[in-house]
C-alpha cells in the first residue's frame, strides 16, 4: 500500500520529504507507510522520522476533538451513513483490546505497528470510550513515537525485509 501511495505521489512531482509526509498524514499507512516510503527514497533516518512522527501526530487532536461531531453529520446524509456506523463498528470492535488497561492498552495498541493500530485508530477509539483529551494525547504519542523507533529498526537496519 505505501509502495501504491508513494508511486501516486511521485507523480505529482513532489519533494521526497513532502510525498512522506503526506503518506504519514493518511489513515492506515500513517507513520509505518511514511518511514518505509522514506527508506525506498532514501532520506536520511533522523530526518525521516521527524517528517513522519510529525505528520502522523498532526491529525491526531482533531480527530480526539472533532470525530463525534463529523460521525454525528455524517449519520444525517445517506451517502456517508454507512461509512460513519462502518468506522464506529470498527473503532469499538477495537476498543476492547484498550477497555481493559485503558491508557496502559491504549498505548500498546497505538504502539504495536501493525495493521489496523496506530494514531488514527486509537484515537477514534480513545474518542469512543469518552477518554479525556488531555490524558489521552500524550499517551497516543508517546506510542506514535515508539512504534516510529520500531519501524525505524525494521526499514533502515534490517536490509531487504520489505523487499528494497
Amino acid at each position: 500500500m505505501s509502495q501504491i501511495a508513494l508511486e501516486f505521489l511521485e507523480k505529482l512531482n513532489l519533494s521526497p520529504e513532502l510525498t512522506v509526509f503526506i503518506i504519514s498524514l493518511l489513515p492506515v499507512l500513517e507513520l509505518r507507510g511514511g518511514l518505509i516510503a522514506a527508506s525506498i527514497l532514501k532520506i536520511p533516518m533522523h530526518k525521516a522520522f521527524i517528517i513522519c512522527f510529525l505528520g502522523n501526530i498532526l491529525p491526531i487532536p482533531f480527530i480526539l476533538i472533532f470525530i463525534k461531531k463529523i460521525f454525528a453529520f455524517m449519520k444525517k446524509h445517506n451517502s456517508l451513513k454507512r461509512l460513519a456506523e462502518w468506522l464506529e463498528k470498527h473503532g469499538e470492535a477495537k476498543s476492547d483490546k484498550i477497555r481493559k488497561g485503558t491508557y496502559a492498552g491504549l498505548y500498546l495498541f497505538v504502539s504495536i505497528p501493525l495493521p489496523g493500530t496506530g494514531g488514527w485508530t486509537g484515537s477514534l477509539i480513545a474518542s469512543l470510550l469518552n477518554l479525556p483529551v488531555k490524558k489521552s494525547l500524550p499517551v497516543i504519542v508517546a506510542g506514535v513515537f515508539t512504534a516510529g523507533v520500531i519501524m525505524i529498526t525494521l526499514t533502515y537496519f534490517i536490509p531487504g525485509l520489505f523487499g528494497f
